[in-house]
């Protein structure tokens, strides 16, 4: 069927409660049976038909009782404030799954959500280094990540890591990072050096657009 065209293209940055390398990633379960964590992404390039997206931020706050695929997760979207109510219109329908194929990330992990909680509209500051695997988002007093290397043990010296999915439907290839996140919202959490990604998202109607 066709849809909207849409894009969303811009650095990507998200932390969960695994360990380094995430099971998830390889069709494992969670290290701690659960699932939760931050995500957050710079729209640097996007439009939705004639509407553009340039510049918003958007992020969430996710929980799942169990690995993702089994369902019963409770998400929190958070927006830019900036953005107009045209432009929230338009995020919400690609962030909740609308206007794009079944197979891709947002309509994926939106099947798996038994609980959407109200979108919060909030200021979001963001800064994403891919290559030197830094990177982190505050939003006002609720949510806050923070990415840096992995350490080696032994030396201290950082350790790179790459997670390839030559089919995955979230990215492709991704930076793997240490991140240490809070959230003091209605999905609370606090974690200190786990899993942590970073990569240059690019997302359309039938999912990652690819270089």
């Amino acid at each position: 069927m066709p849809y909207v065209d849409w894009a969303m293209k811009g650095p990507k940055i998200a932390a969960c409660s695994c360990d380094y390398g995430c099971p998830c990633e390889f069709n494992g379960k969670p290290t701690e049976g659960l699932c939760e964590g931050l995500e957050c992404m710079r729209i640097d390039e996007g439009w939705f038909g004639d509407l553009r997206l340039d510049g918003l931020k958007v992020a969430a706050a996710y929980r799942w009782p169990g690995p993702v695929h089994e369902g019963g997760g409770v998400v929190q979207g958070f927006i830019d404030c900036d953005a107009t109510p045209t432009q929230v219109e338009a995020l919400s329908i690609i962030l909740g799954g609308g206007e794009q194929e079944p197979t891709t990330v947002f309509n994926i992990y939106g099947s798996t959500i038994a609980e959407e909680l109200p979108p919060v509209f909030a200021s979001i500051d963001f800064g994403s280094d891919v290559e030197a695997r830094t990177g982190w988002f505050r939003i006002e007093d609720q949510l806050a990540l923070e990415l840096e290397p992995i350490r080696n043990p032994v030396t201290g010296l950082a350790h790179r890591a790459r997670i390839v999915l030559p089919d995955g439907f979230e990215f492709r290839e991704a930076e793997v990072a240490s991140g240490t996140f809070t959230s003091n919202g209605e999905i609370g959490m606090h974690r200190q050096s786990r899993y942590g990604a970073l990569w240059n998202a690019a997302y359309g109607p039938y999912g990652i657009i690819d270089a």
